[in-house]
């Protein structure tokens, strides 16, 4: 990369990456307002249904959708020239349209099913045949979403989400107070009606291909993303099945509690903290699958995005360690308090989380499904082994460390597929602050172990102001 390059990419970079913290900042905080709204105007059934219902929807989704939203990205960020691109979104409108009416016909035609299987009963068959109406919504959404992020309209696809969540808080808040129980329904529909609108008003209006593909053209063309989707919607699968294998055991094992317990924390680890790597992700996953045909570039924009998220996670991570109890009763209650050792550790894992992750992209640019799934499966399985020794032996502190130990292995795993495979380079300098940046957060969660708080903010400071003068270098170089 050229010096200008590299001073607008790492420009591009931390400003998407804030711009997105932010976008989902503003959906969660939305997401637990519509809870506690429910909560207060319908009671714990009314939560419990509003629960069960978002699973399921959550499930058809995963498996009607087949991941056309991450799958088709590196299809469209590699079209080139300006024919292609528009034929190419042309054809993942057309698979997102067939796909939502697959899925929501199959809802409909399985609403008793699914009434059965979820509430024991058919008295909510009726809920599940209109929650058929989401099904087809969320697959055109995806789709948009898609060809946004292909297509690097960033900005649009942050004011589309952002508007999308708030639409659909304020148009789901009168029908929780004024229809109570019977809310929960049109709430969703409402919500999904309200996303897709913002998606569609900030959809990449592109001129449509000439001339128009067929529908063989269509299946042939989107063959590529398709096939790569059934191989992530199969590893998404096999994950689920194994964290499920997990929390079962755990449950027989120990007690409900303790499940609450551990999915308190991993929820800290992954989700919250997580909002670093999903920011940085909407940027670097089109830009990488744009330049995978190319060794050299790929290795420059792995080692530069590794760079940059191993700078950012470390004072987040510290910081969060140091005031995790303080976390924990924000997000739970202080009964939670016991997880505090668990996220600690967990967030030391967070350095090899950054280093394989930004090595896993490349599978999916690379369009290679076999092997995503095969590594995936791997790390799922290493995942639950480890889980199970470390509660076994250390109890909850000992998934802290399990969650290390995991992802340790998990960016062996992906190492040797990403230089023995793709015979891929990461500059050495890279490597150098990675090992600074391990070492340094389990010092801190050793320390916070030990029940001291100081030493672990005066290192979150510190990286905090010398992560910023790191980053502003890389813009200014």
């Amino acid at each position: 990369m050229t010096k200008a390059k590299r001073k607008s990419l790492s420009g591009v970079v931390v400003k998407t990456m804030g711009l997105f913290t932010g976008v989902q900042g503003v959906e969660i905080l939305c997401s637990i307002v519509r809870t506690k709204l429910v909560a207060l105007w319908v009671g714990a059934v009314g939560v419990g249904l509003f629960g069960l219902f978002n699973n399921a929807i959550e499930l058809i989704n995963s498996l009607a959708q087949l991941s056309l939203r991450s799958s088709s990205v590196p299809s469209i960020a590699k079209a080139k020239p300006e024919s292609a691109l528009r034929r190419i979104a042309y054809v993942v409108r057309r698979w997102s349209s067939l796909l939502g009416i697959v899925g929501a016909t199959l809802t409909l035609i399985c609403a008793p099913i699914l009434s059965n299987l979820t509430f024991g009963d058919s008295q909510h068959t009726l809920g599940f045949i209109f929650l058929s109406v989401v099904i087809f919504l969320s697959a055109i959404t995806s789709g948009e979403l898609a060809i946004l992020q292909g297509t690097k309209m960033l900005s649009r696809m942050a004011r589309a989400s952002v508007w999308g969540a708030i639409a659909g808080l304020a148009v789901s808040a009168p029908l929780f107070y004024f229809l109570r129980i019977d809310s929960i329904v049109p709430a969703l529909i409402a919500y999904s009606l309200t996303t897709a609108t913002a998606v569609y008003c900030m959809r990449n209006r592109m001129p449509k291909p000439e001339p128009l593909p067929s529908m063989r053209d269509t299946f042939n063309e989107g063959r590529e993303f398709v096939r790569l989707g059934i191989f992530m919607t199969a590893s998404a699968f096999i994950t689920l099945a194994f964290s499920y294998a997990f929390m079962a055991w755990l449950n027989r094992s120990a007690d409900t509690a303790a499940v609450g317990f551990y999915q308190s924390g991993y929820t800290i680890v992954n989700r919250y903290l997580g909002l670093v790597f999903t920011a940085i992700a909407y940027e670097y996953y089109p830009r990488l699958s744009s330049v995978a045909r190319s060794a050299w570039r790929t290795s420059a924009f792995v080692g530069h995005e590794m760079t940059i998220a191993l700078i950012v996670i470390l004072p987040v991570a510290t910081l969060f360690m140091a005031f995790d109890d303080v976390v924990i009763r924000l997000l739970y209650d202080v009964n939670f308090i016991v997880a505090a050792p668990y996220v600690s550790w967990g967030l030391a894992g967070t350095a090899f989380r950054a280093v394989s992750w930004c090595m896993a992209f490349v599978i999916l640019a690379k369009g290679d499904g076999k092997v995503y799934l095969l590594t995936e499966t791997i790390s799922a399985a290493i995942s639950l082994a480890f889980n199970i020794y470390f509660y076994s032996n250390y109890g909850l502190e000992g998934l802290g460390i399990a969650y290390i130990i995991w992802y340790a292995a998990y960016t062996v795993i992906v190492g040797a597929v990403y230089f023995g495979r793709y015979r891929l380079r990461i500059n050495a300098r890279v490597w150098l602050l990675f090992g600074c940046v391990a070492v340094t957060a389990i010092a801190c969660a050793y320390i916070r172990s030990l029940d001291m708080r100081v030493p672990v903010i005066i290192v979150g400071l510190i990286t905090a102001a010398l992560g910023v003068l790191a980053l502003r270098r890389l813009i200014r170089k």
